[in-house]
């Protein structure tokens, strides 16, 4: 019985984190478009949603719309 409290005393150790490259967005959903920045792209997507009357359940179909659109005016 000793031995079961002395395991669960112990810690886990914290996990080192992944090093970001400094060119890439840290949001692995972000444009990879350097033209394209994560707030146009947030921006578009809220005008979206907007315009569908604030309805909830499309937040990730307005943020690739806005995306996609975008990357085409760049481009």
């Amino acid at each position: 019985m000793a031995e079961t409290m002395k395991k669960a005393n112990v810690t886990a150790k914290p996990r080192k984190k992944a090093v970001q490259p400094k060119d890439e967005p840290a949001n692995a959903e972000a444009s990879h478009d350097p033209r394209t920045s994560h707030e146009e792209i947030a921006r578009l997507a809220h005008q979206y949603w907007v315009e569908r009357g604030h309805k909830h359940g499309s937040h990730e179909e307005d943020w690739l719309r806005a995306e996609k659109e975008l990357r085409r005016k760049a481009s």
